[in-house]
Formats: structure tokens, C-alpha cells, sequence
């Protein structure tokens, strides 16, 4: 029960997280907002998110998940409210803040809650059924949330949303339970060995992260974190639903569809990368994480170099090839576990979830800035050819990310002894 009522507040948190997906060209019209500025939405919400991982850390360890989750929803519903009156963009940033910051206590306190409820060996099992409902919340974000949008108005939408975080944030509050009621305080037991740990969730700000990011593995980790999910993320998150619908013409339904395709593709694709990175675990980046880069940007190119607008089958295809992002970048918290002892596990995670955040803020705002520069950063200027050069904003993000995933993973490979160390050369005299 503590287990459905969390991971059903973590579908409503994506919601909240991904409630701009389907409907911004309606908050780019309500708000008359260019598209950098549509962007910063989304960037300042991310930013957030990213920035209130360590002292949402620091909390769970001191009053455990129960009352940071309740916070959580309580912030989110406040944000959504917000947004629903909001009478201009300077407000409408604060709310998306007020979501970023809300948004960030859900998953982590979920997670928790999986290490204090659940035998140790099934916490991965757990972890990553958790991600896969979860992502449910998108479909919620895409054709529902639309739907009522454009059969009633922004303020009841907006509205409505807020009432369900209220909602939750009750439940939560009293359903969920910090820790079995046989413990004193927030420990993890394998019931296989009866070994027992406490739970810790803070990153350590100091040492540890300088020594965490010394290792060329915990690299390796962030950029592939950096390098697999961004362009999906700005895909689904933001610029999606404007590029099917004002940029390919696609129908609002259509473009609905070949974006819950993007979901439904990661949902099913979780299970599998995870089981192919455990097999193949000295060959993830080389068999894994570089092809999953190679596939979305040829889709990409190929989108953008078609003529005149793509083909239906065409845009699928794109969104199975983003679909692909989501799970490779878990590979990333793979490589941050295999690399890092036990008590900088959580600073190296912190690190490693670093570099997705940042390539998504950079992707979601060259974008926007690159639609801007164009002339055609609102609704009413939207075009398929500003479209396409402002994707190939993604490029460089590719470009710097692959090649420090091969020199990291070199470096990897040689810290392990699996490769030998790199002859100096002889200077000459």
C-alpha cells in the first residue's frame, strides 16, 4: 500500500513535471512569450529540480520521506495554482519554480521508501518498476491535460491539477510511513544475509565529490547522462507538440499520439537496456550508450533533411529513436555504482544526474534562442525550416558528449588494468 500511494505521487509529479508538453503553443499564446522565454520554463524548472537534489537529500536523512513527500505535493499544487491565475510571465516562472522544487522531493522520497519497506535485493527491481509506472504520468501530461485544456479553459486546467496535488499530498501524509513500525529508524535489510545498513540519501558536498568525480568511471557516468536522454527531454518536455503541430502540421491528436509513442517505446525499452547492461557490463558505452546517441541523431538528420514536411512513419520512427535516451542513460547510474564504494555511492549519483539537467537546460534553451533569432519564436511565426536548424542545436551537445564518453571510457578501462596505459612519448634529443 505505502508502495502504490508513493509511486502514484511520483505519475502525478510527472505530470506536474511534463504539464507543458501538450499545451505549450497555448501558454506561448496566453503568456505572448518568444520561444526563449517559453523555455525558460521549462529551464528554470529543471534548474530547480537539479539545484534541490542535495538539500532534499540532507532532509530525507533527517525527517525521512513521509513529511518531505507531503511538502512535495503541497509545493507542486501551490506551483500549478499559481499557474492556473497567473497574469504574466514573471509569475508563471515562479510557479514552474515553485514545481521544480516540488517535484524534487517525489522520487527520492519513493526511493527511500523502497530501502526502509523492501528486502535490499529487491530495491532494484522495485527502483525500476517505480520508473517505469511512473512514466505513465506523461500520457497523463499528453492527451488527458490537452484535452481538458481546449474543452474547458487554462485556469480550471491549471486548477484542477492543484487540487490533485492537494489530494495526494493527503494521502501521502497519511498513509505513508517513514519506516516499518518493528524499526527505530530508516535502515535497509537483506533478509537473504541479515546484513542491515541506514539509509542515507545527502550527497556529500566536500570531499566526496572531488573524490568521486577524481574516478574516471564516475566521468564516464555523467557524460553519458549528459549525452543519451536531452534530446528527449526537450522533444517531450517543451518543443515537441510545437514542432509537430506548427512546424510538421500535424493534428493535435496525431502529434498526441507520436508523442505517447515516445512514453509507451521507454516504458518498454527499461526492462531490456537494464538487463543488456548487466550482462555486457565492460562493454555498455561501446555497445549500449554510443549507438543510442548514433540512432537519435540520424533520426534527427534525417527528419530535418527530408523535403517539405516527414512522412507519418518518419516521425515515429524519430520518436522510437528519442524513446531510446531514457533508458540508455540509466547505464549511467550502472557505471556510478560499479565505479564508487558503498558511502560515495549517493555523491556520485548526485554527479552522474548532474549531467543529464545540464544538457537538458542547454538543449531546451539553444532552441528556443535559435527559433527566437530566426523571427519565428512565437506561435503565429512558427515554421518547419526554423524548426529544423534550431534542432540542429542538439548537435554539439551530441558531439561534445561522445567524444568524452570514449575518452573517459579509455581512461575507465585503464584505471580497471583491462587496457594498458598509454605509452608517454620519449621527448627527442
Amino acid at each position: 500500500m505505502i508502495w502504490t500511494v508513493g509511486v502514484a505521487a511520483y505519475v502525478l509529479a510527472i505530470t506536474n513535471r511534463s504539464s507543458l508538453s501538450a499545451v505549450g503553443v497555448d501558454a506561448a499564446a496566453r503568456f505572448d512569450a518568444d520561444a526563449a522565454t517559453l523555455s525558460m520554463f521549462a529551464v528554470v524548472q529543471l534548474a530547480v529540480y537539479g539545484g534541490m537534489q542535495i538539500p532534499i537529500g540532507v532532509l530525507l536523512d533527517r525527517y525521512g520521506a513521509r513529511p518531505i513527500m507531503t511538502v512535495g505535493m503541497l509545493l507542486m499544487a501551490v506551483g500549478q495554482l499559481t499557474m492556473a491565475i497567473s497574469p504574466s510571465v514573471g509569475v508563471a516562472i515562479l510557479a514552474r519554480m515553485l514545481l521544480g522544487a516540488g517535484d524534487a522531493a517525489v522520487f527520492p522520497g519513493v526511493l527511500r521508501l523502497i530501502a526502509t519497506w523492501f528486502p535490499a535485493q529487491r530495491g532494484p527491481i522495485m527502483v525500476q518498476l517505480t520508473g517505469i509506472v511512473g512514466q505513465a504520468g506523461q500520457l497523463v501530461a499528453l492527451i488527458p491535460l490537452a484535452a481538458l485544456l481546449h474543452a474547458t479553459s487554462w485556469t480550471i486546467t491549471f486548477g484542477s491539477i492543484a487540487g490533485l496535488g492537494v489530494l495526494f499530498a493527503i494521502l501521502v501524509f497519511l498513509l505513508i510511513r517513514n519506516h516499518p513500525p518493528d524499526r527505530d529508524e530508516d535502515v535497509s535489510v537483506d533478509t537473504d544475509t541479515g546484513a542491515i545498513r541506514v539509509v542515507t540519501s545527502s550527497v556529500d558536498t566536500g570531499v566526496g565529490i572531488r573524490a568521486a568525480w577524481a574516478h574516471p568511471g564516475t566521468r564516464l557516468a555523467f557524460w553519458s547522462h549528459f549525452t543519451t536522454p536531452f534530446a528527449g527531454t526537450a522533444f517531450v518536455l517543451l518543443w515537441g507538440m510545437p514542432f509537430l503541430t506548427a512546424g510538421e502540421g500535424r493534428t493535435t491528436a496525431e502529434a498526441a499520439s507520436i508523442m505517447s509513442l515516445y512514453v509507451v517505446v521507454g516504458m518498454a525499452l527499461g526492462p531490456i537496456m537494464g538487463e543488456l547492461s548487466r550482462r555486457i557490463p565492460h562493454l555498455r558505452s561501446r555497445a549500449l550508450v554510443l549507438p543510442t546517441v548514433a540512432v537519435q541523431a540520424i533520426a534527427w538528420l534525417v527528419v530535418i533533411a527530408y523535403p517539405g514536411p516527414a512522412p507519418l512513419w518518419l516521425l515515429l520512427a524519430l520518436a522510437v529513436a528519442l524513446a531510446t535516451g531514457g533508458p540508455a542513460s540509466m547505464i549511467a547510474f550502472d557505471h556510478a555504482r560499479t565505479h564508487n564504494p558503498s558511502h560515495r555511492l549517493s555523491t556520485a549519483t548526485g554527479v552522474t544526474n548532474a549531467g543529464g539537467f545540464l544538457a537538458a537546460l542547454l538543449a531546451i534553451l539553444l532552441i528556443g534562442l535559435a527559433l527566437d533569432l530566426q523571427g519565428a519564436g512565437t506561435p503565429a511565426t512558427y515554421n518547419l525550416d526554423a524548426f529544423r536548424l534550431a534542432f540542429l542545436m542538439q548537435v554539439p551537445l551530441w558531439a561534445l558528449g561522445s567524444v568524452f564518453i570514449v575518452i573517459e571510457r579509455k581512461r575507465t578501462r585503464i584505471r580497471l588494468g583491462m587496457d594498458p596505459p598509454r605509452a608517454r612519448r620519449r621527448p627527442r634529443g
